[in-house]
């Protein structure tokens, strides 16, 4: 393989998805489109990775700090060529291959870039490599016209081309490989004399062949270079990439009793003979390991859920959260910033923050860390094998030790040693036959407050 250099086409207005974002940080699976492309071309190890845009740059250099990528800037949008040829300064002296991709295409896979790149080096060395898919319905893409050993006759963009031209089902994704040597010398040459008046990139296919250098397509499936122009295609492609996820879980190992309730985010991590309850959503930042347990409507980010443990139904498990080997995390319980040692429980009601929970712990229901006071966050460690009763509330900083039991509707502001017992609730005081003479009484002035009938 040659030294190889990728521009990413971003310069677009994205009018249609009205919106203050830049198009291509709209997230699929909780990730920018874009930074989904960039993580797939970085499997390559390109020399250089390009990035052309136009309105809205701010937001993206933005996105893109930390991932090694050159800003151009094009500041007309006169066209496919025309954005490519911005790049053409930070290409000085490079001898390699070019990748030619679009920040609005985000799921075309890094095997199809290396088939692209493959057969730009078969022995019939053709000038560049495109990209063809084809579409349920054709529309307006450009179409491309080829042989059965898949060298291009022509390529013709849908504005221009003629009824036969139309009613060719294999289409141009604008996804292209060339050869650096040739990227700039081609596109110096194309016009802009078109129904659009623009400078077209896939002419320089055609400007190669007048000059007796032939062109080549691979083809691909439709999903892969789905284009998002609007919030409908970008809940379209959310839902294929859902889809597929979905499929490589269960391949993996894990039961999704309702597969279609269940969403993934882009780096969720699931272990084999887990069991996914319906309606389950997962933020990023999730691992759960082998043999857990996810039961429904629960809400996981930045979590990490250990062997055996079980959480839900209707649990959220906020950053920081870590359940540990064979813990349990009930119905209606948060948990943030908080470890649950093996086999802990925290079975309902109950929101546990910024705490260490030992092993073997029992939260009862209703109990509350009370971890913020206005201004800074503070820490509650639960000991080994603790009881914590239930509708308590210990305000932290505080430490529950190994062993402690603490009644049932404590309000905990100390320290508690190992094996005590911890009471801390007003004295239970009964009065006979009070209920039964306030009744009597409140009739009375009820009664006497109607007025006269």
């Amino acid at each position: 393989m040659r030294p190889l250099a990728t521009i990413i086409l971003a310069a677009g207005q994205g009018t249609r998805m009205k919106s203050a974002t830049h198009k291509v940080l709209h997230p699929i699976a909780g990730r920018p489109m874009l930074l989904h492309l960039i993580a797939s071309i970085e499997t390559l190890q390109p020399e250089k990775k390009i990035l052309v845009v136009g309105a809205g740059r701010d937001q993206v250099e933005a996105a893109v700090e930390g991932h090694d990528v050159r800003i151009v800037v094009q500041d007309q949008q006169l066209g496919t060529g025309h954005a490519v040829q911005q790049a053409e300064s930070t290409f000085n002296g490079f001898t390699g291959d070019v990748l030619i991709l679009y920040g609005d295409v985000p799921l075309v896979r890094p095997e199809t870039m290396r088939t692209m790149l493959e057969r730009l080096h078969d022995k019939d060395a053709p000038v560049a490599v495109v990209l063809g898919f084809r579409p349920d319905d054709p529309g307006a893409y450009g179409r491309i016209v080829a042989d059965r050993n898949g060298i291009i006759e022509k390529m013709v963009e849908y504005k221009d081309a003629s009824d036969a031209e139309r009613a060719v089902t294999l289409c141009n994704s604008g996804l292209m490989a060339v050869r650096g040597e040739d990227l700039f010398t081609l596109l110096a040459r194309i016009e802009n004399d078109n129904a659009a008046g623009e400078y077209y990139l896939p002419d320089i296919v055609m400007l190669a062949a007048k000059g007796g250098r032939k062109s080549a397509v691979v083809e691909t499936e439709n999903w892969e270079v789905a284009g998002i122009n609007s919030r409908i295609e970008l809940a379209a492609v959310e839902g294929e990439w859902q889809r597929r996820r979905r499929v490589e879980a269960m391949r993996e190992g894990a039961t999704l009793t309702a597969p279609e309730t269940v969403f993934f985010s882009h780096d969720t991590v699931i272990g084999k003979d887990v069991l996914i309850e319906p309606n389950v959503v997962f933020g990023p930042g999730v691992t759960v390991e082998d043999k857990a347990v996810i039961r429904a409507f629960s809400h996981l980010e930045g979590a990490q859920v250990r062997s055996g443990a079980e959480v839900g139904p209707y649990a959220r498990l906020r950053p920081g959260a870590e359940v540990g080997q064979g813990a349990k995390v009930g119905n209606f319980v948060e948990i943030k910033k908080a470890r649950l040692g093996p086999g802990a429980k925290v079975n309902h009601l109950s929101y546990i923050g910024d705490a260490e929970v030992g092993p073997g712990a029992n939260i009862g229901a209703g109990t509350i860390t009370c971890n913020y006071d206005g201004f800074f966050k503070y820490k509650t460690r639960i000991g080994a094998g603790a009881f914590i009763g239930s509708n308590s509330a210990l305000v932290a900083p505080v430490s529950i030790g190994d062993g402690a039991i603490v009644g049932a509707g404590s309000v905990v502001t100390q320290d508690v040693a190992n094996n005590a017992l911890a009471l801390a609730r007003g004295t239970q005081q009964a009065k006979p036959g009070w209920a039964a003479r306030f009744r009597e009484a409140m009739s009375a002035k009820k009664k006497a407050a109607k007025p006269n009938s």
